[in-house]
């Protein structure tokens, strides 16, 4: 049986995630991704839960997604348990990432991922596909906070860009900027759901200013 997974992991992992880059950006497949961790360091903490959420165009897929809590492989910290909120108690009877992250790659195949400050989450779900899989995580990706700063260097010139305070750019800072509600809540498919809002906004105005297929929105908010 291990052995299967195994080969199921090798599997998932190797196929990269083609989707059609051509097509316009209201007509791509999103997957907003969020994850929450035992801390920053990319070597030493590890994922506490994933949360994702599809997008057909614009439009927030809001009966699919995906939202997993594992059995992390370092302690969660009192710093860490004020962010997420996540006891150990909670994690104690969970699986450990090396399942969720099959059901995960499955569940993300052909789809564009979209995160605030994605590269985050991704070195974190990239080194475990590496540990699992041993292969390379590839998927293209998009930043929402990327996608934000481009919008702001375009209508606001070079100035709006470096003028920007990086406490600014955070998620509930602009998703308040935007007009999103943000609920009390706080977990990975929450934060997923109000990136994809944010997202939306985005998609809206992008072709505004030349941003028209998908080809082009990887372009401008490559992590």
């Amino acid at each position: 049986m291990a052995g299967l997974l195994e080969r199921l992991l090798g599997i998932a992992a190797a196929e990269s995630l083609e989707p059609d880059t051509t097509v316009p950006i209201e007509k791509g497949r999103y997957l907003v991704v969020d994850t929450e961790l035992t801390g920053f360091d990319r070597k030493r903490d590890s994922i506490v839960s994933i949360g994702a959420i599809k997008m057909d165009g614009k439009s927030i897929a809001i009966g699919d997604s995906f939202y997993q809590v594992v059995s992390p492989t370092t302690a969660l910290t009192a710093q860490s348990i004020v962010v997420h909120e996540i006891m150990p108690s909670e994690t104690e009877a969970k699986p450990l990432i090396d399942k969720v992250l099959y059901e995960f790659l499955e569940y993300a195949k052909g789809y564009i991922i979209v995160g605030h400050y994605i590269s985050l989450d991704l070195s974190f779900i990239g080194r475990e596909v590496k540990r699992v899989c041993r292969k390379t995580l590839k998927t293209p990706a998009v930043d929402t906070m990327t996608i934000y700063e481009w919008i702001k260097e375009q209508t606001l010139g070079p100035q709006g860009h470096h003028g920007a305070a990086a406490n600014d750019m955070d998620l509930f800072s602009l998703a308040k900027k935007y007009r999103i509600p943000v609920s009390g809540a706080h977990n990975a498919l929450m934060d997923s759901f109000l990136t994809a809002q944010l997202f939306q906004r985005f998609l809206c105005s992008l072709p505004e200013l030349g941003v028209r297929t998908v080809k082009d929105l990887l372009k401008i908010g490559r992590p």
